[in-house]
């Protein structure tokens, strides 16, 4: 969305919260947020793959805060220019750490990759002009709240951007709970590979397939390829015949009001269950993965697919010690096999 002549990625609404200065960045409506159970409605406002964009003449300031989360009191922003990682430590400080007040991050276009040779720019999927302050997601930081900004700007044109949008929904996982930044997770590394733009709807120990989040995602117009991920969260919590009717509404509400896209639906992915003595005696994991093979195979629309989750998470090398949460060369390993998928399934064919 645009607002005060910036590009928010990721965010369907700015709110203003009672008691609070600046606008709250949310991923999703309000209205859709309402609706959602009560631990999504909380991730909803994490700024899980939020960006906020322009294209800087000179300096450009740019103040933010954030509510603190769970013991969280601040955040890391990464300075990105285009598809450039700012680096820590130098002098001109491409990263920012964003508290309960106020802070106001300033930047401006690094000289060299103004002298890139315009025929290398052509095959970036973002151009390097574009400042994109990437905010910190799952247990990076808490609710971030927009203040204002100054200096002479504009938000990116479509040309600047990639061609091409991926949205993401699943657990933790998918909102970026364990690496140590939010490019290095799976979706934001799908994306990467396929030269295209993420849009995450993560939704951290939370992600219950809720028929509004459905519905949502069905009716929005600015993606090109999306992937479900159903999810571990449910596993404990639901039944098996729950899960299969809130699985089976979500993929085939997302895929009916989309024909010409391609939708996946992932089932769990590898996690203790799997590799610990005693930890799963009753199979769920295995009934839930099953459940969601019987979905997609009994759905008559043909741009679902069906995607294994053990096939993209396909090592125990990387994960956390929780053996449920995969850090860095984990979270890497995903998004090269969920790219693979993906660029099949945007080629074309079931």
């Amino acid at each position: 969305m645009r607002h005060d002549g910036l590009e928010l990625h990721n965010v369907a609404e700015t709110r203003a919260v009672p008691d609070r200065d600046g606008v709250l960045l949310q991923r999703v409506p309000e209205d859709v947020r309402r609706d959602l159970n009560e631990g999504a409605q909380d991730r909803m406002c994490h700024p899980s793959g939020v960006e906020i964009r322009f294209v800087p003449e000179g300096t450009v300031e740019v103040t933010l805060s954030t509510r603190p989360q769970r013991g969280v009191t601040h955040g890391t922003v990464e300075v990105f220019w285009g598809p450039f990682q700012g680096r820590r430590g130098l002098d001109d400080h491409e990263t920012f750490e964003v508290g309960p007040e106020p802070t106001t991050i300033e930047v401006e276009f690094p000289d060299r990759l103004g002298d890139i040779a315009d025929e290398h720019v052509a095959d970036l999927p973002f151009d390097p002009g574009v400042c994109r302050l990437r905010l910190p997601g799952e247990h990076r930081g808490g609710h971030v709240f927009y203040h204002g900004a100054d200096g002479d700007y504009r938000a990116p044109d479509a040309a600047e951007l990639p061609d091409r949008r991926y949205l993401a929904y699943g657990t933790s996982i998918t909102e970026g709970e364990a690496p140590t930044a939010e490019h290095l997770n799976y979706v934001s590394q799908t994306a990467t590979l396929l030269g295209a733009d993420l849009l995450n709807l993560g939704s951290c120990g939370t992600a219950y397939a809720d028929a509004a989040m459905a519905e949502h995602v069905a009716g929005r117009d600015d993606w090109d390829v999306a992937t479900l991920a159903l999810s571990v969260n449910m596993v404990g919590t639901f039944s098996v015949a729950e899960f299969r009717e809130r699985a089976e509404y979500m993929v085939n509400t997302v895929a009916a009001e989309n024909p010409e896209k391609p939708v996946a639906a992932v089932t769990i992915y590898t996690n203790a269950r799997d590799v610990c003595e005693g930890v799963d005696e009753d199979g769920e994991c295995a009934a839930f993965r099953e459940a969601l093979r019987e979905v997609v195979a009994e759905s008559p629309h043909d741009n679902l697919h069906l995607i294994e989750g053990r096939e993209v998470l396909d090592t125990l090398v990387g994960l956390t010690p929780d053996l449920v949460h995969p850090g860095d060369d984990a979270m890497i390993r995903m998004g090269e096999n969920l790219a693979d998928e993906l660029d099949a399934l945007l080629e074309g064919g079931r």
